[in-house]
């Protein structure tokens, strides 16, 4: 009796493992098709980027010689990475890094202290601030930008690092999601350094800011993202090179005459490197930041 049970227990956990196997298949297949259409304009942009030849390139799109190159050369790279020069690609590209840099520093600081001072300062009416905050965020960014213009303009900021950077430094965003986050935070931390005479400021610098990792890294990034692919802002408020960004320098590639394919590769290429390394290097925890928001959820 006991054998015929075994059996039949065999032959039922045969067609679930046969079906779990299919099921992994075809999962795996969805997986793969999905990251082909995503890293396939990246790769066509890579190949077409060691092309010396923008009517070549012109020609090769829609087929797969778009994602082969029989001669690949760095001279568009070399011919972009001037400082000087009609194509001084490599000073947009220092100019947009010192903005990601002032951009993103002087944010998390500023963002993470409103958030904290939300989530656990004195102030009165700490709610109605926060509703403020909250609703100051659905405000489209395009609404603004012309007032913002006329500000910066009289007061002598424009075509300078410094109208690119201050602007954008808070964000309703980013002070809700500190908010968020130091607020899930247990309450006997703060209690215990209060007990143990530390100020509010050291509370924030010594305990929360520490275990505020997966924040600080889930802000830089999307605030690099935000700062680093600036374009309308960049045109209104900068009339010489000695501030734009390589945003705005990539467009001068699109002229009205011709399109130099095979240099706006290059510089796109080389305008990918910068946000990617900020986003490797955050990766671990942006995302256990989302996982942690997810479980918590």
């Amino acid at each position: 009796m006991s054998d015929l049970v075994l059996s039949t227990a065999q032959v039922e956990v045969k067609p679930a493992r046969s079906a779990i196997g299919s099921l992994r298949i075809v999962q795996t297949a969805c997986i793969l098709i999905v990251a082909l259409v995503i890293v396939s304009p990246l790769l066509m942009l890579f190949v077409a980027s060691l092309k010396d030849d923008r009517f070549q390139i012109l020609a090769d799109m829609g087929s797969f010689r778009a994602f082969w190159v029989s001669d690949p050369t760095l001279s568009n790279f070399q011919e972009v990475g001037n400082f000087s020069g009609q194509l001084a690609f490599g000073r947009y590209l220092v100019n947009s890094l010192i903005i990601l840099a002032s951009t993103v520093g002087f944010g998390l600081i500023v963002n993470s202290m409103a958030g904290f001072v939300l989530a656990w300062g004195s102030l009165r009416g700490r709610a109605l601030i926060l509703s403020l905050v909250i609703a100051l965020y659905v405000i489209p960014q395009e609404s603004i930008i012309m007032p913002l213009v006329i500000m910066v303009s009289r007061a002598g900021m424009t075509d300078t690092f410094a109208v690119q950077i201050v602007p954008w430094v808070a964000s309703p965003l980013y002070i809700f999601l500190f908010y968020q986050f130091f607020a899930q935070l247990p309450k006997e931390l703060f209690e215990a350094a209060q007990i143990d005479g530390a100020s509010v400021f050291r509370i924030y610098r010594s305990i929360f800011l520490p275990l505020s990792l997966p924040a600080l890294a889930t802000v830089s990034i999307l605030m690099g993202i935000e700062a680093w692919n600036q374009y309308l802002w960049p045109i209104l408020v900068t009339q010489t090179d000695y501030a734009r960004p390589i945003a705005v320098a990539i467009a001068t590639f699109f002229g009205q005459d011709s399109i130099y394919w095979d240099r706006a590769m290059a510089a796109s290429v080389l305008m990918m490197i910068p946000i990617l390394v900020l986003y490797l290097a955050f990766q671990r925890w942006f995302v256990s930041s989302f996982v942690g928001s997810a479980v918590k959820g």
